[in-house]
């Protein structure tokens, strides 16, 4: 299945390519764009009419579930998903099995007909929905509810728990953070990994208010998942400049460490991180000045979208475009101008393309 022809992520890097050129001139270097990946989707996700209300109709008939799935073109965790995790025989079972798959051009314009039976576009969806990132997954129960979303690509292990967890229904028998808690997959490491720009204890974030963003990082010891953002992410010179420029505080997301919130409350990592929803670790929310969260990162990122995902808090990039896409776009091409190679698939251990 080819996703229908859109003004795609990489198509509009390209068209907006003087947003931010300034006095550039035509003889200037310009970076190089690399990484982006084209993606066939399997030929058994369902040949849909747009039509939410019969896909969720049809869905429950057949007795299995429906699945909303944002991309765009040339998004290479799109790519991953497809090429790492659906090419899993025991995941493509698990899927096939349990769920139709709906597939959303989060930049398209094809007419679809939503849940509440209003006309809208599939752009206009992604926006509605507040889709930040592809892949962006939204499970849906019989009754048309949202049992799970997951924001961006998950690795093989964490994805086949996720969707496991709602073909066997067990919303209604466990939250999600507590089965993904039960199922976490272990390591050697038996403490959190430590960073030169972790704050130190007590963290009192009174303190901050109206003078610096702020990084809750959420990790947990025995965790493989904390330690590939930091040997292969947060090692990178790029990433580590801007994330330097927050208030960093990492949290053992199941402890008692005391915190003391921007309003004054007191409490703990543990319970902070049960009021924020964060799912599983690790999980990076980054706070404004103010203390209102903006976006938060909890899959899995390398170098570029990391680094624009901090980026994207500390210049004030969501107070004028509240698409982190759009915004992302515009900083891609913004680094390509100054002569910076823009590499999306990058870790931060690997200076070439990294697969």
């Amino acid at each position: 299945m080819q996703l229908p022809i859109q003004r795609s992520w990489l198509a509009f890097m390209f068209s907006s390519i003087f947003l931010f050129a300034g006095n550039a001139t035509a003889e200037e270097k310009e970076g190089k764009f690399l990484g982006a990946a084209e993606t066939e989707y399997p030929a058994w996700f369902k040949d849909s009419f747009l039509d939410l209300r019969e896909d969720l109709a049809d869905a429950d008939k057949a007795g299995r579930r429906m699945v909303v799935l944002f991309v765009q073109n040339g998004c290479p965790y799109c790519h991953a998903l497809i090429e790492r995790n659906l090419a899993q025989k025991d995941i493509e079972q698990v899927m096939r099995k349990n769920f139709d798959v709906i597939l959303i051009n989060m930049w398209g314009d094809r007419e679809v007909h939503g849940l509440d039976g209003k006309r809208t576009t599939e752009k206009d969806l992604a926006a509605a929905l507040k889709v930040q990132f592809t892949p962006t997954l939204l499970f849906f129960n019989e009754k048309g509810d949202v049992v799970l979303r997951l924001n961006g690509y998950l690795p093989p292990h964490r994805f086949k728990h996720a969707i496991e967890y709602v073909a066997n229904r067990q919303e209604n028998k466990i939250s999600y953070r507590d089965y993904m808690a039960a199922n976490a997959s272990h390591n050697k490491s038996s403490k959190l990994r430590d960073e030169s720009f972790f704050a130190r204890p007590p963290y009192d974030l009174r303190t901050l208010k109206g003078k610096k963003p702020v990084a809750l990082f959420f990790e947990q010891n025995d965790c493989p998942n904390c330690d590939m953002l930091h040997d292969k992410v947060l090692i990178d010179d790029s990433v580590r400049k801007v994330v330097s420029q927050f208030e960093n505080i990492q949290l053992d997301m199941w402890s008692k460490t005391p915190i003391i919130t921007m309003d004054g409350k007191q409490t703990t990592a543990k319970e902070l991180a049960k009021q924020l929803d964060v799912k599983y670790a690790p999980t990076i929310v980054l706070l404004n000045a103010d203390g209102k969260e903006v976006i938060r990162s909890e899959a899995f990122f390398k170098v570029f979208h990391t680094r624009g995902i901090f980026a994207y808090v500390l210049e004030g990039g969501y107070k004028t475009q509240p698409s982190f896409q759009r915004w992302l776009q515009g900083y891609a091409d913004h680094l390509r101008e100054q002569g910076q190679d823009v590499d999306i698939w990058r870790m931060g251990d690997d200076k070439s393309d990294v697969n």
